[in-house]
């Protein structure tokens, strides 16, 4: 049987149910019914009927879909991470542990947390993504969590070798700094009062220094105890490189605090390595007034390059900002000014006839809390009785200091035949890189803290497991550039400044795209978060039909054009 339409002269065409058969040899067809009065969907069903189809009941749905998971960040992050070939860095195939320090690792940057919610969040019941069904995880509770954590902290040495042997090799720049997040509790070891990047009075820290590669991605971090001073991390790092990564010669980019006169005698110059830092200002005040530094150098350039006896065998690259100059010495001004009035208000209560401020004690605290306020003590001389409080500022020391604004000293032991001197300068403003990588780890994408590990092991396998998420990170966020407000013309922004000591600034391309919101291709701008909630809404949908309810079968929504350039630039494969 089949359904036939029959044209018709005067009317519309006649739509019969008809049946072929054949007759003495002969095919032949006959109307079994008229169905021209039925509407045209049952029509089409009817047809469907007719061709093996099946009838679904007008109250049931053809389609069901049974669950919908946020997918496409999860497929970006862990299909870069398979390109990058972080997950055979980590361990072999088939290994449970790697597969779920990768689950955490990818976590970290899609949504922060602790490793309950992790684990509730990658367990099928509880899943708040695509992950742990990518990665094939099944069940996940928190101890198993922590069992891979402890398996990272034994993996740790071996992974950032290999990581050492993919972006560093022999004469290459290796930049260096430390930072500090508070703990919650008081057992772990580790834990320690000291200098509080955070602000977070009254709370125990971790100290780690991370190194990078030159371009900034990170390759290796080691946590000290939180009362350990910055220039004393340095002995173990210059170990790692030699020894552990077995590197011949580098150059290791550290700051004016990092690399001190100590460490450069006792350890970078016994392992035979070469650095690039910078002096602290009493050094620089001691250049000036010695003589090898005058300020004449910078009548008609703002670089300049002297040596010195204190400094045997080395290259200083004296630099002057001239715009840096003027907002320091404005904020000074500002400074003295407000000092100078709250300090006034004391002296007009010491000196009133009403209830006086009396005690050389109690004028004392008062002083002491403006000074404390606006740390302009050093540039004040004081004249404090009982009943009679004076101030004056000291206009020599506020010379100086003058002298040295906006000036700032490169020091490196390489020749400048190797290095020249704008070279040199650039190098070390790199160290703004690991800047960059603390600012994502500790508040930005990975939210190291808070931390609430007590074992110093798990405390390190911790931040490890941050260091890889931001390598991780680092890839996509290279790949992704041109949809992100990253400037990706670094040499037209570079080619604007008027030298390397001038401050940096963006791209004409940058720029435009800043300001329009918009790409080259006309695809609106992301940040790499923001980009990562869109890709988020790309789901994984597991459905079911009526024909079939107990067959399911999953089906990914169709990208949108911003989600398949994304894609595209990841260089992951295409949805059908």
């Amino acid at each position: 049987m089949y359904i036939e339409a029959v044209p018709n002269r005067h009317s519309p065409p006649a739509i019969l149910l008809r049946e072929s058969y054949r007759e003495a040899g002969k095919v032949k067809k006959r109307t079994l019914l008229n169905l021209s009065d039925w509407p045209h969907e049952r029509i089409a069903g009817f047809k469907a009927l007719l061709k093996g189809g099946t009838v679904i009941p007008k109250d049931q749905d053809a389609i069901t879909i049974l669950r919908s998971l946020p997918h496409g960040h999860v497929d970006a992050a862990l299909g870069t991470a398979r390109r990058i070939g972080l997950d055979r860095l980590l361990g072999p195939d088939g290994n449970r542990c790697r597969d779920l320090v990768l689950a955490l690792a990818i976590s970290r940057i899609l949504d922060p947390g602790s490793k309950l919610a992790a684990a509730r969040a990658l367990s099928p019941d509880t899943a708040t993504s695509s992950l742990g069904e990518q990665l094939a995880l099944g069940v996940v509770d928190e101890d198993e969590l922590y069992s891979a954590l402890d398996w990272l902290a034994v993996r740790q040495p071996a992974i950032e070798a290999a990581l050492a042997k993919r972006h560093l090799s022999g004469g290459t720049l290796v930049l260096y700094d430390v930072s500090s997040s508070y703990l919650e509790g008081r057992r772990c070891p580790l834990a320690q009062f000291g200098y509080s990047r955070d602000g977070k009075r009254g709370k125990r820290q971790i100290v780690y220094g991370l190194l990078c590669a030159r371009d900034g991605c990170p390759v290796a971090i080691e946590v000290f105890a939180g009362s350990t001073a910055d220039p004393t991390t340095l002995t173990s790092q210059v170990t790692k490189l030699k020894e552990r990564f077995a590197l011949d010669h580098v150059v290791l980019v550290g700051d004016r605090g990092m690399i001190t006169q100590a460490r450069i005698s006792e350890d970078l110059k016994a392992a035979g390595l070469d650095w690039i830092t910078a002096l602290r200002a009493p050094a620089i005040k001691a250049l000036l007034e010695g003589g090898a530094l005058q300020m004449s150098l910078f009548d008609d350039r703002n670089m300049a390059g002297i040596t010195s006896p204190e400094f045997p065998g080395e290259r200083l690259i004296v630099c002057r900002n001239r715009a840096l100059a003027g907002e320091r010495a404005r904020k000074r001004e500002d400074l003295l000014a407000a000092t100078e009035r709250d300090l006034a208000r004391i002296a007009a209560a010491v000196a009133r006839k009403r209830q006086p401020l009396r005690g050389k004690a109690e004028i004392g605290l008062a002083i002491g809390a403006v000074l404390n306020k606006h740390k302009m003590a050093k540039h004040f001389t004081l004249d404090i009785t009982d009943t009679r409080f004076s101030f004056a500022r000291r206009t020599d020391e506020i010379t100086v200091e003058a002298a040295l604004d906006g000036l700032y000293v490169v020091r490196t032991s390489l020749p400048a035949a190797a290095l020249d001197d704008t070279a040199t300068v650039r190098s070390y403003k790199s160290l703004s890189l690991v800047e960059r990588a603390f600012r994502c780890i500790k508040t930005v994408d990975l939210q190291i803290r808070p931390v609430y590990h007590w074992l110093a092991d798990r405390v390190r396998a911790h931040v490890f497991l941050c260091m890889l998420a931001y390598y991780l990170e680092w890839h996509m966020r290279q790949r992704l550039a041109p949809l992100l407000y990253d400037d990706t013309d670094k040499d037209a922004a570079e080619a604007q400044r008027s030298s390397v000591v001038a401050k940096a600034g963006r791209s004409p391309a940058a720029v435009t795209k800043q300001t329009t919101g918009r790409t080259e291709d006309g695809l609106p701008v992301h940040s790499f978060r923001t980009l990562l909630d869109d890709l988020a809404t790309l789901t994984r949908n597991t459905l079911v039909t009526a024909i079939a309810p107990e067959q399911p079968f999953t089906l990914t929504a169709r990208p949108t054009p911003i989600q398949q350039k994304a894609r595209d630039l990841l260089g992951l494969p295409r949805t059908q």
